[in-house]
């Protein structure tokens, strides 16, 4: 590969980093029972274990530290609803500096407290980190405040850089692949930048969620995207948009980008608890989620693989979330519908039928004298596994359906099978995240307005920025008009879930 001439500045920038007056180098541990699954060697860079338990410390900081007297006596600020924050305030006050850090209202107390916790002034303001970081626009241009960037800013990657080179150090030359989260960039273009520039045979490979897959599409389409949406799960990746410094870097260094869905994401999580017993947040398990489904897709034996885990700040609620659908995504449990006749023995001979497999869970509740459909969970070993139960029910005369990767079956009906609603007419359904802040469900009452009756309603809180709700609306084949422009004009994200078959099954 050739090393360019901002590959070369990179490569000075790091190996001149002022990370360690905070920052820790932090161990390269194995993964035992991931190893022996995978039949590789995983290995695990353990930045979780930094003083803010996320690698942010290190770019924030080796940032700050070069910053000349007038920018530090002008303060400091930054907008984060997550590790950046904490890196930036930690910094702050170990170099005794004033620091604003401008949050969403959305975001969950622990880390509000965090961030106030170690000197920092904390602004809420907006309900997104976007209108968060245009009031710290705004607040820059008031006061004249030096604005920390989280990731496209070439100290800030360089600090990250110092990762890759303790990886070559601790690794020698047993190593194959690295594996490493992807948000707005600056973390793997620094790993990425010093690795290939000294050991280009050893693959670099990013991670990034499907629901916020900017770098990926970038790379596709030779550009920089800007995403219409992106899922928060995942939170330390969510961005629209990565940087323009990191994306020349990238576009240099990176072999690919793998996409990974958020219940493997949950999986990944219960693998490095099960080898640490350590809990990452989803963003710091996504290499690991990577690493799994790389090595599924390439027939991967027998090499040295490295997964950086990137942090371990997760709200304790959220674990609720991520244990419910770690089996999904460790391909251990099947979710499908099976239509039984409403007669006597039937779910003796549907049992039988299924022999000696576990029930994970089972729904039902009668509504109809002919046919009884009924939701149920299975232990499973892999995902053809599960497709094997399918047509063996199949075969057995059962109409069955696979809802394991069904996201309204997983989030809302396995908690209300309750059976149809005879008096409910022209039902629409829709599943909405709403903004997980006071007001959010009368703003959405109010923008209502009472043109249309609610006939269904659930709501669950899991622990995120925001909370997952499945509604149902009676409204007649003349109004769509009206009721998709209210849906457009209330700015909650949605999808319309009229012909889901788990409703059609189970609700409709």
């Amino acid at each position: 590969m050739l090393v360019t001439a901002e590959l070369s500045q990179l490569l000075r920038d790091v190996l001149t980093s002022r990370v360690y007056d905070v920052a820790r180098e932090t161990p390269l541990d194995r993964a035992p029972r991931l190893s022996e699954r995978l039949d590789n060697e995983v290995l695990l860079k353990r930045e979780d274990l930094q003083p803010v338990f996320s690698f942010k410390l290190r770019g924030a900081y080796n940032k700050i530290a070069h910053l000349s007297d007038k920018e530090r006596a002008h303060g400091i600020i930054a907008a984060s609803a997550g590790n950046h924050a904490q890196g930036v305030a930690y910094s702050a006050q170990k170099l005794g500096l004033r620091a604003i850090i401008v949050m969403p209202q959305t975001t969950p107390r622990i880390k509000v407290d965090a961030v106030r916790s170690m000197g920092a002034e904390v602004v809420l303001a907006g309900d997104s980190y976007n209108e968060a970081k245009a009031h710290c626009d705004t607040l820059v241009d008031e006061t004249g405040m030096t604005f920390i960037h989280p990731f496209d800013d070439p100290l800030v990657i360089a600090g990250q850089g110092t990762i890759g080179a303790e990886i070559l150090r601790h690794s020698q030359e047993r190593l194959s692949a690295v594996f490493v989260p992807v948000g707005g960039g600056g973390l793997i273009a620094g790993i990425a930048g010093y690795i290939k520039s000294l050991r280009p045979d050893v693959k670099l490979i990013g991670v990034e969620p499907f629901e916020a897959d900017a770098m990926y599409r970038s790379l596709a389409l030779g550009r920089r995207v800007q995403l219409d949406h992106v899922g928060i799960f995942a939170d330390g990746v969510a961005v629209r948009e990565v940087g323009e410094r990191t994306f020349e870097i990238v576009r240099q260094t990176v072999d690919e980008v793998v996409r990974v869905t958020n219940d493997e994401i949950c999986g990944a999580i219960k693998d490095v608890f099960d080898d640490t017993r350590s809990i990452m947040e989803p963003a710091g398990a996504l290499a690991v989620a990577g690493v799994k489904a790389w090595v599924e897709r390439e027939g991967a034996r027998n090499q040295s693989i490295l997964a950086l885990l990137s942090g371990a700040n997760i709200n304790f609620d959220r674990l609720r979330f991520v244990a419910e659908r770690a089996e999904l995504g460790e391909a251990r449990e099947a979710l499908i519908a099976v239509t039984l006749p409403e007669r006597k023995g039937a779910f003796r001979a549907f049992c039988a039928a299924i022999g000696r497999r576990t029930i994970t869970e089972f729904n039902y509740r009668l509504s109809g004298r002919d046919q009884a459909h009924i939701f149920v969970g299975f232990q499973i070993h892999s995902r053809q596994d599960g497709l094997s139960l399918v047509s063996q029910l199949v075969a057995a005369g059962y109409e069955t359906v696979d809802l394991t990767e069904n996201e309204m079956a997983k989030l809302h009906v396995r908690h209300m099978v309750g059976g149809h609603a005879p008096d409910v007419r022209n039902e629409r359904l829709c599943r909405f995240e709403f903004p997980e802040r006071p007001g959010a469900l009368a703003q959405f009452l109010d923008k209502l307005g009472g043109r249309w009756n609610i006939s269904l309603f659930h709501y669950r809180n899991h622990g995120a920025d925001f909370g997952r709700v499945l509604a149902g609306f009676e409204v007649n084949d003349t109004d769509l008009p009206a009721f998709r422009a209210f849906l457009d004009e209330l700015a909650y994200p949605y999808t319309p879930e009229y012909e889901n078959p788990a409703y059609k099954f189970f609700l409709g």
